[in-house]
């Protein structure tokens, strides 16, 4: 399968939404790479889907285009939060469910049914937590890299991440906590 053929099924080629797009996604699976590395290194005998890791990575974002962000070009209606639901719409129509699970978990450090309640969120009520390896690589892959045209190609300090994710309450920064512990932290 490859990746820029489903992007170019659902989104002009020429468009800025596209560009975009393409070059996060592109930054994202490659920082999702590194990070696979590392932990490799770290723990030899952990298994990884290396080429589905790069697919999902290069399909995270695809529900993009559906949502009502004129600054990144995407001109639909549907809020932003909505995007990794969209995609997963799109890709479970692509015949690829399970690209489209970690398309619908990457989100923030996942999204949990108490999450989506108490922020009266506009997505159904369940958890959007990534479980496997492979989603939570995409998922702090993610988190390095903006969609703003000015900041697109610029990485994120893990601070910076820590902070923002911070300010969505002490769930959410304990969740990226245990991301940034399993991913993101040498051993000593």
């Amino acid at each position: 399968m490859n990746p820029f053929t489903v992007l170019s099924r659902h989104y002009d080629t020429e468009s800025l939404a596209y560009e975009i797009l393409v070059t996060h996604s592109v930054l994202v699976t490659r920082k999702a790479q590194a990070l696979a590395d590392e932990y490799l290194r770290r723990h030899p005998d952990a298994e990884i889907n290396r080429e589905f890791l790069m697919q999902a990575g290069m399909l995270h974002d695809i529900g993009i285009g559906h949502c009502d962000a004129p600054e990144i070009g995407c001109t639909g209606d549907a809020p932003y939060i909505c995007h990794g639901i969209i995609g997963r719409e799109i890709l479970e129509s692509e015949g690829l469910p399970i690209h489209a699970r970690a398309c619908e978990r990457h989100t923030g450090a996942g999204i949990t049914a108490d999450d989506v309640r108490t922020q009266s969120l506009p997505i159904p009520e369940r958890d959007y937590l990534p479980e496997t390896i492979e989603e939570k690589l995409i998922c702090v892959a993610d988190k390095f890299f903006s969609k703003k045209p000015s900041k697109l190609w610029d990485e994120k300090p893990v601070e910076k991440i820590s902070k923002s994710l911070a300010k969505h309450g002490g769930f959410v920064a304990a969740r990226w906590r245990a991301l940034e512990t399993e991913f993101l932290t040498p051993e000593s």
